[in-house]
């Protein structure tokens, strides 16, 4: 199944505010851990600065962090991410699901990067990985990013659904991402109501180039988005 959507589509926010709401949702759909909770009020900062329909609901998952315990959030963030297969944060198995499809598709992943000047770090995590994704777009290539979300724009809406559906603290950061992009259009409401129905195709074959990868299956580990790139900068930075 390959999406045709919003190709010409330009984003709505001005270039910084579009990069600086990426980087922020980039690090609150990380596992959530000590560095996290301590950069909280950078975060806030960052996030005062933003829109209204993309500052509150980053408020909200903020307002999350500081609240919750650390260990309540981590367990809650595993049976989410990693076990709910509606709320993967891998953009490409709601198109391809375990086929040999999703192996082409991630090696995709890989050649944009790469045409983008970034050599991506394959023994960390898997291109596709949302927060990957953000992460580069944030601070490397908005463009390039762009056409990536936007071509799996419909994953983007399962993976909401699922997160509305169990009430998850990370739904407002979803909701804040989906601000940045373009709305849904008629193939795209059909593309999703297939996809919720009946969820990712299902072919337990090989994903050649990544076949047999441990990565493809659920893990507590958390993403580890500065492999790509590099220690995250701060953001709001000049650049």
């Amino acid at each position: 199944m390959r999406w045709r959507r919003h190709r010409g589509a330009q984003p709505g926010l001005s270039e910084g505010d579009l990069v600086d709401t990426w980087q922020v949702v980039s690090l609150l759909l990380d596992y959530p851990d000590a560095v996290l909770l301590g950069r909280v009020p950078m975060l806030r900062g960052v996030v005062a600065g933003l829109p209204p329909a993309q500052r509150d609901p980053l408020d909200v998952v903020l307002d999350t962090l500081e609240r919750t315990d650390l260990g309540v959030l981590q367990r809650e963030y595993v049976d989410t991410f990693d076990v709910t297969r509606r709320c993967s944060l891998h953009l490409t198995y709601f198109s391809h699901g375990d086929t040999r499809r999703r192996g082409v598709a991630l090696v995709e992943f890989k050649q944009a990067y790469r045409k983008a000047g970034v050599e991506f770090d394959a023994d960390t995590e898997l291109p596709d990985h949302l927060c990957v994704v953000l992460e580069f777009g944030a601070v490397q290539d908005w463009a390039t990013a762009w056409h990536l979300l936007t071509a799996h724009r419909v994953g983007i809406e399962v993976l909401r659904a699922g997160l509305a559906q169990r009430g998850s603290p990370w739904l407002p950061a979803l909701e804040a991402l989906r601000t940045t992009l373009p709305v849904l259009d008629g193939d795209d409401e059909t593309a999703l109501l297939r996809l919720v129905a009946e969820g990712p195709p299902q072919e337990d074959v090989g994903l050649e180039p990544y076949a047999m990868d441990p990565r493809l299956n659920p893990r507590p580990e958390p993403a580890d988005t500065t492999a790509l790139l590099g220690p995250t900068i701060p953001v709001g930075a000049p650049r």
